[in-house]
């Protein structure tokens, strides 16, 4: 029994990890196709939600600390989709807005989740389970690790 335990198959944190690998394999020519990496794409879907925001807001968004997202934001405005602006009302705080070519990838992107559904090889309500089943597995997780 405790042999089970220790057994690579058992684990829920590899068959996590492995997918998402598997995932980010599946990703990768695709967004190499659009300049991005998918922490980046990460930033420009949240962007293409809803433009303008601070970087504390993205970060929170996408559990990401500031020390990483700030150079991925310098990189993501170099290429030219956003630009960091210091809010008016608190100089404190960065904005970032899509610039004119920011939006237009949005059109070149809609292209990758339909592809990324077709490799699942699982229908859209499976898929909606499962996201449902591991964000409610994260936050577990999030409340557990303090």
């Amino acid at each position: 029994m405790t042999d089970d335990l220790l057994k690579l198959d058992n684990f829920i944190c590899f068959a996590l990890y492995s997918a998402n690998h598997a995932m980010n394999r599946l990703y990768k020519p695709m967004l190499d196709a659009l300049n991005l990496t998918y922490p980046q794409y990460l930033v420009m879907v949240t962007l293409w939600e809803e433009d303008g925001q601070t970087v504390g807001g993205i970060g929170e968004k996408l559990f990401l600390e500031s020390s990483t997202l700030t150079p991925l934001l310098k990189r993501l405005e170099a290429a030219g989709f956003i630009k960091r602006i210091r809010s008016k009302e608190d100089e404190r705080q960065v904005l970032i807005q899509l610039t004119g070519e920011g939006r237009a990838l949005k059109k070149k992107a809609a292209t990758v989740p339909p592809c990324v559904l077709e490799a699942t090889e699982q229908t859209p309500e499976e898929l909606v389970r499962l996201k449902t089943e591991i964000t409610m597995l994260r936050e577990a997780l999030s409340r557990n690790a303090a």
